[in-house]
């Protein structure tokens, strides 16, 4: 008989324990709490309960992504002109293309903008004169972009350039060069891609020059692209 009653009795204790862990907040609970707490106060809050619909995960807010393109070129030339003069400005095929070689500078893995990346640049914009008779001419950007890799080696894949690589003392001349030669032709007008062009190939033993000269420009060829007027008097043979 005292055998039963204690098998009894353990046994209720155990269907009790398990409902106090099913229901941790009733009566009988060791917690000592009497009800589920369905509201909670929070005076401090302007408010004097909080449903559980107040609770609502919080998204990060996410920031526009936004590229910035400059307006002019990155010039060290000091300006010097007479009151009546007036300073060339870039013109915006010509800043365009720096964009794009700063773009092509950090594809190809590159820590720097370089002249490659100059001339690469001028040819990816692709509607300017300097490309276009670039092209004329058989030197494409496929090839340009080769003959970097058999000069400078190929990218290292675990490298990160920076989001705008800075110029190679090389390439910073180049542009210095264009601007100050336009300045003092006296000519007028914009600064464009043909200067640039030109200004690269005046870099001797520059990567952008030894490229062009590997593609079969000369100094032949860029008295032809001199002569050209503007951008829009070159017209390619088809």
């Amino acid at each position: 008989m005292a055998a039963q009653n204690f098998f009894g009795l353990t046994t209720r204790l155990i269907l009790h324990s398990e409902c106090i862990l099913q229901n941790p907040f009733s009566q009988n609970s060791i917690f000592g709490l009497t009800s589920a707490p369905q509201t909670l106060r929070n005076s401090w809050l302007g408010s004097n309960k909080l449903h559980s619909a107040d609770f609502r995960p919080i998204s990060p807010k996410l920031r526009p992504t936004a590229a910035t393109i400059a307006f002019s070129l990155p010039t060290t030339t000091p300006v010097r002109v007479s009151s009546d003069s007036k300073i060339p400005k870039w013109s915006s095929r010509a800043i365009k293309a720096y964009a794009m070689s700063e773009l092509e500078a950090r594809k190809i893995r590159k820590p720097n903008t370089g002249t490659e990346a100059l001339l690469m640049g001028i040819l990816i914009e692709g509607t300017n004169t300097a490309a276009k008779f670039l092209r004329a001419n058989g030197i494409t950007l496929e090839k340009v972009r080769e003959e970097t890799f058999n000069l400078l080696g190929k990218p290292n894949k675990y490298f990160f350039s920076p989001e705008h690589p800075p110029l190679t003392e090389a390439a910073q001349r180049v542009i210095d060069r264009a601007f100050a030669e336009k300045l003092n032709s006296g000519e007028g007008g914009e600064v464009t891609t043909t200067d640039l062009l030109l200004s690269i190939w005046a870099e001797t033993d520059s990567p952008g020059q030894k490229i062009l000269a590997i593609c079969g420009f000369s100094d032949e060829k860029a008295k032809e692209l001199k002569s050209l007027s503007s951008e829009s008097a070159f017209k390619p043979s088809p």
